[in-house]
């Protein structure tokens, strides 16, 4: 798909959590590196309000929902609103003409894919998960081109998780720094994760003081308060933040990381080589955190917890062994950059362009 004369416009659809929008902004940041104009097709109340509009990317907000797990009347409610959507989506699709639309997930992908149908124009879609969702598959009967981060149950091109280029570049050796001096990275998702907030001050409190790391915990809109409390009454310090702006910085600065396993933090762990201890979200649709988490923990780069089988005793020992075990870090480094792929942005508009 070369271009000709005035920039050709491609469609990206991508909506809900980072773990679609941020994938489908590094894809949008190397289709703009080489000449394309990009737009956007999300949701009405999805991260990408704000992350979008931020990269000079225009975005088409359509009110989508989701079919699965509805009673009755909702699900006539939801086949309404998705008759709507993909009708404005039709319509939008005439006026800006694009040459393919690429869906990265989420439920803003599934009207935009349906009216590129209808119009002739190539779909390209991309699975960021282990385990395919429901989106996806139904899409991938339409699509010219189908992608996925990791081996799943899609018959599609394997091709990694695009991830932004300030963590593929990380290129950070593992520390023999130990207890006070071992950093530990906490991150519960752009959500935060309750869970985590909840269990890590405890199992830290069951460690001699000497034999804690460093602590940074991303703990979640509005439970910065509560969280401190939690170390406070346990008297462990620890720099507890809302959110994190700059991951990759924050990824280099660690030793370590104890995190759900959502696709993208999958991905960017391998790419920075961080030991991880991965606590899989047990509602997730599918189990697809604990299928994403198996891509790590198979290759020997972290740790899989299962929330339902937990013990303070329990992550308190394995925090200990990443605390005070550089050579276990050294090697579970190394494990995580042997199944990175730091370049799928780049693969992915490679075969964006190859389509006829």
């Amino acid at each position: 798909m070369k271009q000709t004369g005035q920039a050709a416009t491609i469609l990206l659809m991508a909506g809900g959590t980072g773990g679609h929008v941020v994938p489908a902004l590094a894809v949008a940041a190397e289709l703009i590196n080489r000449g394309y104009h990009v737009e956007w097709l999300g949701s009405e109340h999805g991260i990408e309000s704000t992350l979008v509009p931020k990269q000079g990317i225009r975005l088409h907000k359509f009110p989508v929902v989701g079919l699965r797990g509805k009673n009755p009347l909702r699900l006539l409610k939801s086949l309404f609103a998705l008759m709507v959507s993909i009708y404005s989506a039709y319509r939008l699709l005439g006026g800006l003409k694009p040459v393919a639309v690429v869906g990265m997930g989420g439920f803003a992908s599934g009207p935009g894919a349906v009216a590129a149908k209808l119009r002739g124009i190539p779909i390209v879609i991309h699975e960021q998960n282990a385990v395919a969702g429901t989106t996806n598959r139904a899409l991938a009967r339409l699509a010219a081109k189908v992608l996925a981060a990791f081996e799943n149950d899609l018959p599609a091109i394997v091709i990694g998780n695009p991830v932004p280029d300030s963590v593929a570049a990380i290129d950070a050796q593992p520390s023999s720094l130990v207890g006070i001096n071992a950093r530990m990275l906490v991150m519960g998702g752009s959500l935060g994760a309750l869970a985590l907030n909840e269990m890590i001050p405890q199992a830290l409190a069951k460690l001699p003081a000497s034999r804690r790391p460093t602590i940074v915990h991303q703990c979640g809109r509005g439970r910065v308060a509560e969280t401190n409390a939690s170390y406070q009454q346990l008297g462990i310090e620890a720099e507890v933040v809302e959110f994190i702006d700059d991951v990759a910085a924050s990824y280099v600065a660690s030793d370590f990381i104890v995190c759900r396993s959502g696709a993208l933090t999958v991905s960017e762990v391998a790419c920075a080589g961080l030991p991880a201890i991965l606590v899989p979200f047990p509602y997730a649709i599918d189990d697809h955190q604990t299928a994403n988490a198996n891509v790590l923990a198979a290759a020997g780069a972290a740790e899989l917890l299962q929330q339902r089988d937990w013990s303070e005793d329990g992550l308190a020992t394995s925090i200990d062994e990443l605390t005070n075990n550089p050579s276990l870090r050294a090697q579970r480094s190394e494990a995580a950059k042997s199944v990175a792929i730091r370049d799928a942005a780049v693969r992915a508009v490679d075969i964006i362009e190859s389509l006829k």
